[in-house]
């Protein structure tokens, strides 16, 4: 088993998840402590400016954005090690994701601020990066790149189930049971636009408790408008930039409703994907902040007329899922095992996902 430490951040764009996790990548053995450590107001600022403008900088912000992003993650690193009486040295392998900015997989693009090079050379460690490319260089999408990680955590479960990873867009896995039934693909926003409603509404970054989204009222008339421009329902890989669906879908609504409506378009998002879902789950389990707001669960249960529950009722740890994954993909990819596969991502075929960077 390795012990390895995985970090990232989400397009959500709140800060580091960092988690320790035991592993031979193929299951865990241990979990180890997680957190979530915000971003630097600064360097959170900076990051959305760049998204919010097409997230294609120019080579010097870029750079500066990156070391930004690295100097972030580092310290998120170091906290979590100190907390586990460890040294990042002392550590078997990092898997580190990077801050997505820009994701275009039509057009065999993806972005991600921090360079893993320097976060082997400043840890002292071994560290897995660069996890999209291989796969899209196979034809994949790029992304989502978690489902192994949920087909892992799944076993010796009844299947079939889904997790829905609620970020700042959310993908959604269905785990049968068995490695080559894996299927996943991202089926829209989950919190971005909500987020960045709240920004430009109310001054503040999320939505805590709902409580905005239960003072509004939904417009269906806008709900419907939004998810039939995204074309036939499907279900099937597909990887979203966090652009594709934005804040202005709810233009000229009251901030109660345009809330309200907003998160409902993003539960909308998940219920149309699942329609095309065989065999259809037994339950669903979300994951990522959109668990947090009890509108959006209750959006879900009422448009998937299923189970839908926060993973905690499966003894998971929500706001580590995606950073434990990381983790459980840098021993993969050191194991060599692949991390997507075609029912995931489009790869034409099972695929390593990223390369080891050494101090």
């Amino acid at each position: 088993m390795a012990l390895a430490l995985g970090v990232i951040s989400g397009t959500s764009v709140d800060g580091v998840d960092a988690a320790l996790v035991e592993t031979d990548g193929r299951s865990v053995s241990d979990f180890g402590p997680a957190a979530t450590f915000p971003y630097r107001a600064q360097t959170q600022a900076a990051i959305l400016a760049a998204v919010d403008a097409g997230g294609r900088p120019d080579a010097e912000t870029f750079a500066r954005l990156s070391r930004a992003v690295e100097d972030d993650h580092l310290a998120a690193m170091a906290a979590l090690a100190r907390e586990a009486k460890l040294a990042l040295r002392d550590l078997d392998v990092i898997g580190f994701h990077g801050q997505t900015i820009f994701h275009d997989p039509a057009a065999g693009v993806t972005s991600q601020l921090g360079d893993p090079a320097r976060i082997a050379a400043r840890a002292g460690a071994r560290v897995v990066g660069r996890l999209r490319e291989a796969d899209m260089a196979a034809g994949g999408q790029g992304a989502p790149i978690v489902p192994v990680y949920h087909a892992a955590l799944a076993q010796g479960w009844e299947t079939p189930v889904a997790f829905l990873n609620a970020g700042g867009v959310a993908n959604l896995t269905l785990v049968t049971g068995e490695e080559a039934g894996l299927a996943a693909c991202d089926v829209g926003p989950a919190n971005a636009p909500l987020d960045d409603w709240m920004r430009r509404r109310f001054g503040r970054d999320h939505d805590a408790g709902g409580a905005v989204c239960a003072a509004g009222r939904v417009d269906e008339a806008r709900v419907a408008a939004a998810v039939s421009a995204w074309g036939p329902v499907t279900f099937g890989p597909r990887a979203l930039d966090r652009n594709a669906a934005t804040w202005r879908m709810a233009e000229g609504l009251s901030p109660e409703d345009g809330a309200a409506t907003l998160i409902a378009i993003s539960a909308e998002a998940a219920a149309r994907a699942a329609r095309g879902l065989s065999p259809r789950p037994l339950r669903w389990f979300v994951c990522g902040g959109g668990r947090l707001n009890p509108i959006y669960l209750r959006e879900l249960r009422a448009r998937l007329d299923a189970p839908v529950e926060a993973v905690e009722t499966a003894g998971l740890d929500g706001d580590a899922i995606e950073a434990q994954a990381m983790a459980f993909i840098a021993a993969r990819t050191l194991a060599g095992l692949p991390s997507t596969f075609p029912g995931t991502t489009g790869c034409r075929a099972p695929t390593v996902s990223g390369r080891a960077f050494h101090p």
